[in-house]
């Protein structure tokens, strides 16, 4: 009822084939980039930009890129971190060895600095898989983070062993240095999270990404049916790198300015985007948005509803607020059960009663200004609750929030009809 499918016909082939045929989906994906690019530069604030837009674009542009490897291709891969510092240090020479050339022109040949490192990287694919294709990613993560620290021709033989971006300007605006304003960082970045997503969505639905499904349901099938599974995998490793390289160069000189590569691209960034895709859904762009969003607005939502805090809480406050949260875990250990025993997704009572605990439980802490926690109970309680989610969306719905929107439109396709 709400799609309004009735009357919406396509009469060539490129209507039928294009990326929405539903005239809702094209008007809903129209309205979303006229907001982003129009509604958020205008009404965002410098803290909102900053600890949420800025990160979330880049993220998503680096969980596109892991999707289209892992969930696409089927090559589990655990370097995102020192692949994003190749296109951080790559983008940091650019800059400095040529400060005469546009910013977007570095962007992007940095980014495909490191598809040339990836496919160098992704050859042991193409004998090994699995298990221990993750532990070769794994060792080149270590490696590229070693290399960048050890070779100081990486960092210009700076005394601190830092990088740091220099003032510079696309079209006379300055988006890098301490100069630089808000918007123009945000709109920066979403021209690149626009683009790499466009590039992706038209690659997965074309002939490289059936190649790239083909190789990851079965290998052998797919090279029994003409797939060359060393052109396959070695692309998607460079495409993959590329976007990954990207984000890492605008994670650097746009988002931070200033980093070191141990604490900003150490193992730990690795896994932060293997969960985005995880939780997001793998094999979905939507789902690479869906889990970036998800893992960059759940600290800020931890920290506003837990942390925070305007004033003294009284004990009653306080004893609501632990009832809220004891019936939240209570909820999800339910859901869990349910999940690992029936083997599918927990009934509709059961999803609407969590939904519900969860609502009211935000709608309370952020009422009294948070419970005043400790931050680092907080920050130790996100990992806690990011790893009980992967768990129950690997057991519950492997296919993550993506899987979720996608039964979420067809039920609205018949609402409010049962069938």
């Amino acid at each position: 009822m709400f799609y309004r499918e009735a009357g919406d016909f396509s009469t060539t082939y490129p209507e039928d084939s294009q990326t929405f045929p539903i005239k809702f989906d094209r008007y809903r994906y129209y309205f979303v980039l006229f907001v982003a690019a129009v509604v958020i530069p205008l009404l965002a604030n410098d803290y909102w930009v900053s600890a949420i837009f800025l990160p979330f674009l880049i993220y998503a542009i680096a969980a596109i890129g892991l999707n289209i490897l892992t969930g696409y291709c089927g090559q589990v891969s655990l370097g995102t971190g020192g692949f994003m510092a190749v296109g951080a240090y790559a983008c940091y020479k650019l800059m400095t060895a040529f400060p005469d050339v546009s910013m977007l022109i570095h962007v992007l040949i940095a980014g495909l600095i490191t598809a040339g490192v990836g496919v160098l990287f992704g050859l042991p694919s193409l004998r090994i898989k699995g298990f221990y294709l993750a532990v070769a990613t794994l060792a080149a993560q270590f490696f590229l983070v070693w290399l960048f620290n050890r070779v100081s021709w990486f960092y210009n033989y700076s005394a601190s062993g830092q990088i740091n971006a220099p003032e510079r300007e696309v079209f006379g605006v300055i988006i890098t240095g301490p100069n630089s304003s808000a918007w123009a960082e945000y709109m920066f970045c979403l021209f690149f999270v626009v683009l790499s997503a466009v590039i992706a969505r038209n690659l997965t639905r074309g002939s490289f990404g059936r190649k790239w499904m083909a190789i990851r349901d079965m290998d052998i099938a797919a090279e029994i049916i003409g797939v060359n599974p060393l052109a396959s995998k070695l692309s998607a490793f460079a495409v993959s790198s590329f976007f990954i390289g990207i984000s890492g160069a605008l994670f650097f000189s746009v988002y931070l300015g200033a980093v070191e590569v141990g604490e900003a691209f150490g193992i730990q960034k690795s896994f932060i985007v293997l969960f985005m895709i995880i939780i997001g859904g793998l094999g979905s762009i939507f789902g690479a948005f869906a889990g970036a969003a998800f893992l960059v607005v759940l600290p800020v939502l931890l920290k506003i509803m837990l942390a925070d805090s305007d004033g003294d809480i009284s004990t009653l406050q306080y004893a609501f607020g632990y009832v809220f949260l004891a019936a939240l875990l209570v909820s999800f250990i339910m859901m869990l059960r349910a999940a690992i025993f029936k083997r599918g997704v927990p009934d509709n009572g059961m999803v609407g009663w969590i939904f519900a605990m969860i609502a009211a439980f935000i709608a309370y802490t952020i009422t009294i200004g948070g419970m005043g926690w400790p931050t680092d109970i907080v920050a130790h309680l996100q990992l806690v609750i990011v790893g009980a989610l992967i768990i129950i969306f690997l057991i519950a719905e492997p296919h993550g929030i993506a899987q979720l929107w996608r039964v979420a439109k067809e039920k609205l396709r018949l609402w409010p009809f049962p069938h």
